[in-house]
């Protein structure tokens, strides 16, 4: 017998006995799932897609309708169920890359703070290398200026003390000098001394023989005249 030879009233009925099943399993279980329970969407939209089409079949319009909307709204929950999906990842996406830049804005501030901590040791570092060297050459430049102020004065004092030993010196030949030509004037005035005395001797002795040859002659001439 074919399907068009049965009263479409009596498949109807029997369309409904045979989904009360399926109904019961939708109240009993399914409907205690979440609304946007993907198992509950896709069971909700294979009974909508077959409510339509056995409507189409049996001309059932209120049936048909029923399974289209059944059908359209599982599908709309899927799609925004996909959706949210897709924007709660695309958001733990963001709030993960926000995380990730957030901690990479840390990790470049501290970067940063390091950089700028141990630049400015290396400046402290760099300034007290360049004061201690400064400060290196300040004693060196003075302990250079120091040793030749000594040995300009060391020089100073050999010229003065080399001056006053040649004065000494000078002196001291004046002096031997001065000695020599005053033992050599009392040399001279003792041998003049001497030469007088011998004078003074011969003289006395001239004197003598010219007295006693005087007498002489005296008494020569008194014989003659007696």
């Amino acid at each position: 017998m074919s399907v068009t030879s049965i009263p479409l009233a009596v498949l109807r009925f029997q369309y409904r006995v045979a989904r009360l099943p399926l109904q019961v399993a939708e109240d009993r279980f399914f409907a205690r799932m979440e609304s946007d329970a993907p198992v509950r969407l896709r069971y909700e939209r294979s009974l909508g897609l077959l409510d339509a089409a056995v409507g189409s079949v049996l001309r059932d319009k209120d049936l048909q309708r029923r399974g289209a909307a059944l059908a359209e709204r599982s599908d709309a929950l899927s799609r925004a169920t996909r959706l949210e999906n897709a924007a709660t990842r695309k958001r733990d996406h963001a709030e993960e890359e926000l995380d990730a830049t957030h901690d990479k804005v840390i990790g470049d501030i501290g970067q940063a703070r390091e950089s700028k901590e141990r630049a400015v040791e290396d400046a402290k570092s760099a300034a007290a290398e360049r004061k201690r060297t400064a400060e290196e050459d300040a004693d060196k430049r003075a302990a250079e200026a120091k040793k030749r102020v000594d040995e300009d004065a060391a020089r100073q004092t050999n010229t003065i003390e080399s001056a006053k030993r040649a004065h000494q010196e000078e002196i001291r030949a004046s002096e031997e000098r001065s000695d020599a030509a005053a033992k050599a004037k009392l040399g001279d005035a003792e041998e003049k001394r001497r030469d007088a005395a011998a004078k003074r001797v011969q003289a006395d002795r001239i004197e003598q023989l010219a007295d006693i040859e005087k007498k002489k002659r005296q008494s020569e001439r008194a014989n003659n005249n007696a």
